[in-house]
């Protein structure tokens, strides 16, 4: 078990660090005017796929697939909050 601790904070660093560099790269391209805002519809069509997934794979396999729900559930409510800014087909 100890050594799985050095392994546990080096993928966390690196998670970190990329965090950071698209934190950069995001306010870079905001100074630029290059920044797209995202599509919201994507967000709803994502968090439509992943709410049963993650309901059926929980109920089948193991209850640590909650998380693709509860990612679902924010996707769909992010999707919903913006509505006005979806883009057209």
């Amino acid at each position: 078990m100890s050594e799985l601790f050095p392994i546990i904070g080096i993928i966390t660093l690196i998670i970190i660090a990329l965090g950071v560099i698209v934190l950069f790269i995001v306010i870079k391209k905001k100074k630029e005017g290059k920044y797209i805002e995202p599509d919201y519809r994507a967000f709803f069509v994502l968090g439509i796929c992943l709410l049963p997934m993650g309901l059926i794979l929980m109920i089948a396999i193991t209850p640590g697939f909650l998380g693709f729900a509860g990612l679902g559930i924010i996707y769909m409510i992010i999707g919903l909050s913006h509505r006005d800014k979806w883009k057209k087909i």
